[in-house]
């Protein structure tokens, strides 16, 4: 039997709590309150997916590894996937407006339209949008 989770919590340093929330609300996320104090935040994602912004002291709590400099290196690759080609753009653009810069320019592979976006901390965050039949 395979194994599946039934939530996810991707836990990631920030180094200015106000700020990362302020630059995701503004995207139009929200976060439960009942998991927010000034160490933490938890970024509602969607259904069953969460973000835990972690203060980097916090984060550095549950673990003895550094923190990855983003703007040397990537640690991850945070991918969303959007419900058509023109939310992908509303979203990237949301992520800029709200003080993200862009990772790269948006990437047509015509089965999967693509564009990324760093956030105030440096995460890399890809927004994109595969059509059904790619699948079929």
């Amino acid at each position: 039997m395979a194994i599946q989770a039934n939530q996810i919590f991707v836990n990631l340093p920030v180094r200015d709590l106000e700020r990362s929330m302020k630059f995701f609300g503004e995207m139009g996320f929200d976060f439960d309150e009942r998991m927010t104090d000034n160490n933490a935040t938890c970024m509602i994602i969607g259904q069953n997916m969460y973000a835990m912004l972690l203060v980097e002291d916090f984060f550095k709590s549950f673990t003895h590894k550094d923190i990855a400099d983003t703007s040397k290196s990537a640690e991850a690759i945070i991918a969303l996937s959007a419900s058509s080609r023109e939310e992908v753009d509303e979203w990237v653009e949301k992520a800029m407006s709200a003080g993200g810069s862009s990772a790269n320019e948006p990437m047509d592979n015509k089965f999967m339209y693509s564009w990324s976006f760093n956030d105030p901390d440096g995460h890399l965050w890809e927004v994109m949008y595969m059509e059904d039949e790619a699948f079929e």
